[in-house]
């Protein structure tokens, strides 16, 4: 969904630049709250895996792809504020490196494919939490129902956004269904990938899934015959263990990133993905333009002068992953050390009673 120039007029794309720049400003504050020692080395690794997978079109009806969003997994892995800042980080990456997503509609993008997906999956998610029972599983599936929901919140946002500011004169009654009926198979597709995502993480290391904290009881000992809560020490592992685990499980997914974006993405299906089809279908194209950094050397995620269109594409999808989770990485560790300081900050002036 990855709107191009062209598509949206220049007063529109001007205001959804400056609702996203309000959005990042947000999550920015916001994710200092859910960076901590274990969630900062995964943003960026959820950055980078939303990247890769992003290039896996799968098709979803005669002639129509669709790929993942991320929002819901963002939202559900490292928390909303942080996974508005991990998709935001994508879209910017794919429009400045590979020509994906119009430049003057990075706004509109932000808007529609990072925070209208995060908004509702993490709506959608806790409300879900709420009514059932306590249990991974109960995550697994709120999330599956969060992220299938999403996508089609984010067909409907775009049809706002372009009956608003739309560069053609296209009845929107059909763009809304056209948009929103593709988009509900999309969602499908995003719901499965999503949680097969966060089940796999779940089972090996529940405590690095935001969406799935507060659920693991409390250990309990038995002191003579009465079962009674353990001290913190005991249920908090210790601080190497736990440290080399993250390391496992960083690794294992940047090594599943660029097996996805360097060699499965050249299986991916090349139908148009669902905007691109509606945009065809109904005119909303016809006023698109030539996409900014059209002359990247890695734009349409190929490696220019590379002949060989696999290894072109392998290439491309390698630096992508690498790129994005360098920047990624860099800005949640900036953010995680910001909070580092003002907790040092507060504790360094509150007075001792």
């Amino acid at each position: 969904m990855h709107v191009p120039d062209g598509f949206i007029n220049a007063p529109v794309s001007v205001a959804a630049g400056v609702a996203a720049a309000a959005a990042v400003a947000v999550s920015l504050r916001g994710a200092r709250r859910e960076l901590d020692e274990r969630t900062a080395p995964l943003a960026g690794l959820v950055a980078a895996f939303i990247f890769a997978v992003q290039m896996l079109n799968f098709p979803v009806a005669a002639g129509t792809s669709g790929h993942l969003l991320g929002g819901a997994l963002a939202a559900i892995l490292v928390g909303p504020y942080t996974g508005v800042l991990c998709v935001s980080v994508v879209l910017l990456m794919q429009g400045i490196l590979f020509a994906d997503g119009g430049l003057t509609a990075l706004g509109v993008n932000i808007t529609v494919m990072g925070v209208v997906t995060v908004v509702t999956a993490h709506l959608v998610f806790r409300g879900l939490l709420r009514v059932l029972p306590p249990t991974r599983r109960s995550v697994t599936v709120a999330g599956f129902v969060a992220a299938l929901l999403s996508v089609p919140a984010a067909a409907a946002a775009f049809t706002a956004v372009y009956a608003v500011g739309g560069t053609t004169d296209v009845p929107l009654g059909k763009v809304l269904t056209a948009m929103v009926g593709v988009h509900v198979l999309i969602g499908i597709g995003e719901a499965l990938i999503t949680a097969a995502t966060v089940g796999a993480v779940i089972a090996v290391r529940p405590d690095l899934v935001h969406g799935a904290r507060g659920l693991t009881a409390p250990l309990k000992l038995r002191v003579d015959g009465v079962l009674v809560d353990a001290p913190a020490a005991a249920t908090v592992p210790a601080a190497g263990a736990a440290a080399g685990s993250t390391k496992k499980v960083w690794v294992t997914g940047l090594v599943t990133a660029l097996v996805l974006a360097g060699f499965v993405s050249f299986y991916a299906s090349a139908d148009p993905d669902g905007l691109e089809k509606v945009a065809a279908d109904k005119g909303i194209d016809e006023k698109v333009e030539e996409h900014a950094a059209a002359g990247s050397p890695l734009a349409d995620y190929g490696v220019k002068d590379v002949d060989d269109a696999r290894l072109s594409g392998g290439l491309a999808g390698v630096i992508g992953v690498g790129v994005t989770v360098v920047a990624g990485s860099g800005i949640f560790w900036t953010v995680r050390r910001r909070r580092t300081d003002d907790l040092t900050a507060t504790a360094t002036t509150t007075p001792v009673a």
